[in-house]
């Protein structure tokens, strides 16, 4: 194993807080392998880029000769996490939670490494507890403690229903560390509270608490909100090579450096040195062949590129396209756009359009018509095969 001053200069890239760093220094030092713990609810059946953020600690943690648990919440998808939530979860069948943990384990091999993953269900665990246990647990926590989470105390402020079954959620997502015994548990800023409620029921349990390192909510396409499906602003890891290049390729150039040091093992110093050297366009044509590369191979990640520049290039994009102008940070659904630049006569025919596949955006093609639409830099637009358009910031 590197030394532990090596180990904690790679795991704190890109962490936003370790609880407590000292006890993690602690941890290395005993020069075992420490069993590092993430959990995800299988609540739809793909997993996205903001996923992969977790999943590149996780393999940095593997790579430094660490035990990494993979957890599957099948039980707590059922519940549903509360977090960040103004509102009750709708519940999962255990059918629809099954069928959706089944890609999970295939898609995370794509990141970490198969022979040094334990995929663990914490089903397994927590059925076992049964009422009574469940009863016990519930013991170690008030309500009181419940309410001091930002998600909580704004619904109870608000008059807001919060139901029992929530409050539950936060304590069995704790219970999964106390089973596995788990040194570390990585999770996003949202995710907080629910690792220190794991510290705490380590305590209570007599076990030498968990470090918690918390990371980045990786923001989606929108530039806006975190990435999500139900933001519809996500890449999916399963997307196809092309559509994944050009999703990449339509975010803007400011968080094409967020993606650098969150979703790549690139140094920091050559990142910087990107940043005071290249054309922002050429950075983020070698930041969306790196993704696709990762995901399909060199090949693949080759052809999406060559696809991307042939539809794009100067010569196929005409740069005397007629150029429409809009306020900087302007905003609008997709369909809504193309009917007030008057690009389509009719919202009905906009709509139908991009439901065809007939709109692409900086070489992304646009599929949900009520899709946000922000200018932050230069749009181009192909409308079906021959139109084209420009749309400037002003």
């Amino acid at each position: 194993m590197l030394s532990v001053e090596e180990q904690l200069r790679i795991i704190k890239r890109g962490t936003v807080e370790i609880i407590e760093e000292e006890e993690l220094r602690k941890k290395l030092a005993e020069g075992r392998p420490l069993r590092i713990k993430a959990g995800f609810d299988p609540t739809a059946p793909d997993l996205h880029l903001g996923h992969v953020v977790l999943l590149n600690k996780l393999r940095q943690f593997q790579d430094l000769g660490h035990e990494v648990y993979f957890v599957i919440g099948d039980f707590t998808a059922m519940i549903g996490d509360p977090t960040g939530r103004n509102e009750v979860r709708p519940p999962l069948s255990r059918e629809e939670v099954l069928e959706n943990a089944k890609t999970y384990e295939h898609q995370v091999f794509k990141v970490l490494d198969p022979q040094k993953t334990n995929v663990v269900f914490n089903s397994s665990w927590i059925t076992p507890l049964g009422t009574e246990g469940i009863i016990k647990l519930s013991a170690h926590y008030t309500v009181a403690r419940m309410l001091e989470r930002d998600d909580f105390s704004r619904r109870f402020k608000e008059g807001i229903p919060i139901y029992i079954h929530e409050f539950i959620y936060p304590l069995l997502q704790g219970y999964d560390s106390v089973a596995l015994k788990a040194d570390v548990e990585l999770g996003g800023t949202d995710q907080k509270f629910n690792l220190l409620v794991g510290r705490d029921l380590q305590r209570a349990y007599g076990q030498e608490p968990q470090v918690c390192i918390t990371l980045p909510l990786l923001v989606g396409l929108d530039g806006v909100r975190k990435m999500s499906k139900s933001y519809r602003n996500y890449v999916g890891l399963q997307e196809d090579p092309d559509s994944m290049f050009g999703k990449i390729m339509s975010i803007s150039d400011q968080l094409m450096w967020e993606y650098y040091t969150l979703l790549t093992d690139i140094e920091e110093e050559e990142i910087k040195n990107m940043k005071e050297k290249w054309h922002p366009a050429d950075a983020k044509k070698r930041l969306a062949h790196y993704i696709v590369e990762r995901f399909h191979g060199k090949e693949a990640a080759d052809k999406a590129l060559s696809n991307f520049e042939r539809t794009f290039s100067r010569k196929e994009f005409p740069e005397d396209a007629p150029v429409l102008e809009l306020p900087m940070g302007y905003r609008q659904k997709a369909f809504e756009l193309l009917y007030s630049l008057g690009i389509e006569n009719s919202k009905n025919s906009a709509r139908r359009v991009i439901e065809g596949g007939g709109l692409r955006i900086n070489g992304r093609r646009i599929e949900d018509p009520n899709e946000e639409i922000e200018v932050t830099e230069e749009l181009r637009l192909q409308v079906g095969k021959k139109r084209f358009f420009r749309i400037k910031p002003i």
